[in-house]
């Protein structure tokens, strides 16, 4: 299932790059895109603010199907403390914004699966898919806004996976 979350994550990367080159985070002295995986990272205290980041759960596979389809659910959090031009008041403004990314991005519902233990990634033979996002109330904690999205990535299992 590895190479489908990274190709997943991936997708997901690149169109937030074409669709808001803006959304960065400074993560180790490198600024990235706005959107990380959490198990890549050093633990964080508290969630960065204005990023995606991407929590693996569980994982499940059919086996009775013509070839093994394993599939993981994906919750993607995100959280805004708003700008400080605007001294916070515009948090409901820009978790919005940030919806509208969301959805964005992950629409189409699919995308190649590549091997990125190769460089450059070699291609597989299968795609990578998933559901449209369910997501969470919004949760207000002082001044943050937060809000979560769960979505069931799929892929079918291949040779050597």
């Amino acid at each position: 299932m590895q190479n489908a979350k990274d190709s997943f994550y991936m997708a997901l990367r690149m169109r937030l790059m074409t669709m808001n080159p803006d959304r960065t985070v400074l993560l180790r002295g490198t600024v990235r895109p706005g959107i990380l995986v959490e198990e890549a990272e050093a633990p964080f205290i508290q969630l960065p603010s204005d990023v995606f980041v991407l929590r693996w759960l569980g994982l499940g596979v059919d086996s009775d199907l013509a070839s093994t389809m394993a599939a993981e659910e994906c919750e993607i959090l995100y959280q805004t403390c708003g700008t400080q031009s605007f001294g916070g008041l515009d948090r409901g403004r820009s978790l919005s914004a940030m919806d509208e990314e969301l959805l964005t991005i992950l629409d189409p519902f699919y995308t190649p699966k590549l091997n990125y233990s190769s460089t450059p990634p070699s291609a597989m033979l299968t795609q990578v898919f998933w559901d449209e996002p369910e997501l969470a109330p919004i949760v207000a904690q002082r001044d943050r806004l937060s809000r979560s999205a769960k979505v069931m990535v799929y892929s079918y299992q291949e040779q050597g996976e």
